[in-house]
This record gives C-alpha cells, sequence and structure tokens, in this order.
C-alpha cells in the first residue's frame, strides 16, 4: 500500500478514537508548506546535471518543523508527504516541542563523487535557506546522507544567515554534534524492546531476536542486545543473510562486515535467503531497513510474537489486521524509532545554548523519554480500548490537535484555503482529551 494511503488511514482512525470534528481533521492532513526545487550542478567531468529537490513542511503548531533529508534516486512526493506527516505525529508521541518536515534530492549518491555531493548539497541549501532555520524547520541525515551532508548545509545556510549550528542535527561531534546519537539508534529500540516486554513479563536475555537490517539501526540495535544477553538468532542486509538458533556472536558479525563488507561466508552461522528472515522463527521481528516489508502475502506466516518496527511503515494496513488476528504485537514506528529525533532535539538544545552533554547524559534522558512515552501510549491504549498503533497515533494526534486549537482555532481554519474562515466557536481544545 502507497505510505502516504497507509498513514493517512492511520490518522482517520485515531480521528475517529478522538472524536475530532472533519473540519479540523481535514486541515491536519494538509502540509503547510510543499517546495519543488531545481538544482543544476557542474560534474567533475565539466558537463552539467539537473536534479529536483523536495521539501514539505507538515506542521509547526507544537515548534519549528524536524526531518530529516534522503538522497535516492526514487525520492516519491508521495512518500516524502507520508514521512513529514509521521514525523509530526512522531515527535509529538515523544512530547518534543517540533512539528514534522521531511525532504530529499532525486539521485544516486553512489554515481556522485564525494565533490559534486558537496556541490549538490550547497545548491539545494540555497534555494531553500529562508523556508528552513534555527526555529523553522531543523534538517537531519536520512536515506543516502550523513553527518558530512548537514556539514554542508550548516556551512551554506551559515552564509546567509551567520554561523547557526542549530540549524541541522545530525553534524560532525566537531561541529556540534551530540555524543551518542550514532549509537542512539540502537539504545532507543532496546529501550522500547525492554518496555513492551516487561508489559508481559519478559525480558530481553534469553529472548530470541530477528533482525532484518544491519545498517546503523541494526548493527546497533543487534550490538546492544547481544550485551544484554538476549539471542540474535538470524540477521539480514542487501548483502545476505545468516541464522544461528543458538545465537549469532554479533561482535565477530560487526567485525566480519566490516572487513568484508558483506554477511555472507561468515563462519559463525548459516546462509540463508534474506527474504526467509521475516517468518525465520523467533520470539521478536526488528524490521530496520525498508517500508512495507510486512504485507498481506506474507503476514500470515510472521511466527514472532511481537514485532519492533524499527524501520518507517514496515507494516502495511492489511497485514497489521492479520498479525493482529493472529495475536502478534506490534510496537509501531511512530514510537519505536523515535530514538533519532529525541536526541536530534537534545543536540539542538545544546546548540542553542551553547552546552555539550556527556554521553551518559544523553542515554539516560533517552531512557527517559522513551519509557515515558510508552507508559503514555499505553494509558491511550486502555482509554480508547485500541492496540498500541492507534495508541500512539491518537497520543501524537491529540497532542497536535489541541495545540493548534490553542494557537488559534480560526487561524486554523483558514490554513487550507485563504477563502472566508468557518466558525466553530463551540470547539473547544478541552474537548479532546
Amino acid at each position: 500500500m502507497n505510505a502516504l494511503v497507509a498513514m493517512n488511514r492511520n490518522f482517520r482512525h485515531a480521528a475517529r478514537l478522538l472524536g475530532l470534528d472533519s473540519k479540523l481533521e481535514k486541515s491536519l492532513l494538509i502540509p503547510i508548506r510543499e517546495i519543488k526545487v531545481e538544482c543544476t550542478i557542474p560534474k567533475d567531468d565539466g558537463t552539467l546535471a539537473t536534479y529536483v529537490g523536495f521539501r514539505i513542511q507538515h506542521d509547526n503548531a507544537r515548534g519549528p518543523m524536524k526531518g530529516g533529508i534522503r538522497y535516492h534516486p526514487e525520492v516519491d512526493p508521495d512518500e516524502v508527504n507520508a514521512q513529514a506527516q509521521l514525523m509530526t505525529w512522531k515527535t509529538a508521541v515523544a512530547d518534543i516541542p517540533y512539528g514534522g518536515a521531511k525532504g530529499g534530492i532525486g539521485c544516486n549518491p553512489m554515481d556522485l563523487s564525494i565533490s559534486e555531493l558537496e556541490r549538490l548539497t550547497h545548491v539545494f541549501t540555497q534555494k531553500i535557506h529562508d523556508l528552513i532555520g534555527v526555529h523553522r524547520d531543523v534538517p537531519a541525515p536520512d536515506m543516502g546522507t550523513n553527518a558530512q551532508t548537514m556539514a554542508w548545509i550548516l556551512d551554506e545556510y551559515s552564509k546567509f544567515h551567520g554561523l547557526s549550528p542549530a540549524v541541522v542535527t545530525g553534524k560532525p561531534i566537531d561541529l556540534g554534534g551530540s555524543l551518542g546519537r550514532e549509537a542512539a539508534t540502537g539504545h532507543g529500540v532496546v529501550f522500547a524492546t525492554e518496555a513492551l516486554l516487561a508489559e508481559y513479563g519478559k525480558s530481553i536475555a534469553d529472548t530470541k531476536f530477528a533482525l532484518q537490517g544491519f545498517g546503523n539501526v541494526g548493527s546497533w540495535a543487534a550490538k546492544f542486545i547481544h550485551e544484554k544477553e538476549g539471542k540474535v538468532v538470524a540477521v539480514s542486509d542487501i548483502t545476505g543473510a545468516v541464522k544461528n538458533p543458538s545465537g549469532i556472536d554479533i561482535a565477530a558479525l560487526l567485525k566480519h562486515k566490516e572487513t568484508t563488507g558483506t554477511l555472507k561466508d561468515f563462519q559463525g552461522g548459516d546462509s540463508m535467503d534474506p527474504n526467509d528472515l521475516l517468518v525465520h522463527e523467533g520470539d521478536v521481528l526488528i524490521p530496520c531497513a525498508l517500508g512495507g516489508v510486512i504485507n498481506k502475502e506474507n503476514a500470515a506466516d510472521v511466527k514472532a510474537k511481537f514485532i519492533i518496527e524499527a524501520a518507517n511503515h514496515p507494516t502495511d494496513p492489511e497485514a497489521d489486521e492479520i498479525l493482529s488476528k493472529n495475536g502478534v504485537v506490534i510496537l509501531p514506528d511512530i514510537y519505536a524509532n523515535s530514538r533519532g529525533v529525541i536526541v536530534s532535539y537534545f543536540e539542538w538544545v545544546q546548540n542553542i545554548h551553547g552546552l555539550k552533554c556527556e554521553e551518559e547524559k544523553v542515554n539516560s534522558e533517552l531512557n527517559r523519554y522513551m519509557r515515558s512515552a510508552f507508559h503514555e501510549i499505553k494509558a491511550m491504549c486502555k482509554r480508547h480500548e485500541c492496540n498500541l498503533r492507534m495508541g500512539a497515533f491518537s497520543l501524537g494526534v491529540n497532542r497536535v490537535a489541541r495545540a493548534n486549537l490553542l494557537r488559534s482555532w480560526s487561524a486554523l481554519c483558514t490554513r487550507p484555503s485563504r477563502t472566508r474562515p468557518f466558525l466553530y466557536p463551540s470547539y473547544d481544545p478541552e474537548d479532546i482529551i
């Protein structure tokens, strides 16, 4: 299912649970701004190449908008729109003062040299610099981008606005990046997993895990699970897959991947078809890579009893229904992978105030935010008698709706259209629980 269609479906379900007015519901779905720019750069061989860049800014009622910038040949406006909307609800679930945005450039970063990537990033930033900012819209890395990309954005933005470290997060440590951000991807997944398992009287120790994806998210999550004596029995990525029913030595696998660049030929387990990872035997399945990988075709074959959505939108709504009927508990992406934006918030605060927190402090605060959000999601599940996905969505949508109404109901009504605003004087923010 299209990511935007799936996102809107979840939103509308949450809106019905909350009893939102249809006019408010419609307004919350519409992004406040969609940006599309042409980026032409000279390539190393002297020819010119043109790329299309996007930035979708969804909502800023709770604070400056926040979201990644991805470089990918198939950057799709609908997917970017869905991810911008997801960021709005995700930051609200985490209860950090941000709204949602997302962006990207349609390019294949593997086909571009470092100097070409730098020129492309500078041109893209030139085109959008007046629409982003420390208190307006704060980009971060995403697929195909990294700390170096953020350093280039910071450099170009600062040419127009003066040195502004807080304009992006996920920067190199030397330019104001936060300690602990890289490992936060894994820490957040583990904190979320511990909170969920504890609800069922279980712990990570001796629980069997299968992880799809062994990049930044999956490798750190596997490392911390292994350190907590959990058994990672299967791992896959685009290079291959490996399994070991007795548990994989993650330290050895990380060393093998670093040395060879692949999971193939790892001696600490047996190779397997990467397509079988999602239906492999195990207690907990953690998809850490692509969206839409669990669908109506394979959902019935999933053997795990718990799914931790470390990737964005890994489970289609049709699969959700099948898994729910089979008793599978899903910890949704809107909460489970919020660790990155939470630590981005810490970095932003440190930059604004000229502070630098120790990694131990960052991890402690991340843990506190993740656990607090989980308990609030559970409270919404109890109130509305719904699953964790709808509990998280209703929590996020509720907070954003209240913020919009408290700031100005009449101003909100004019956002979708510049025609005469409708009036709804009896609708009060307190009507939303």
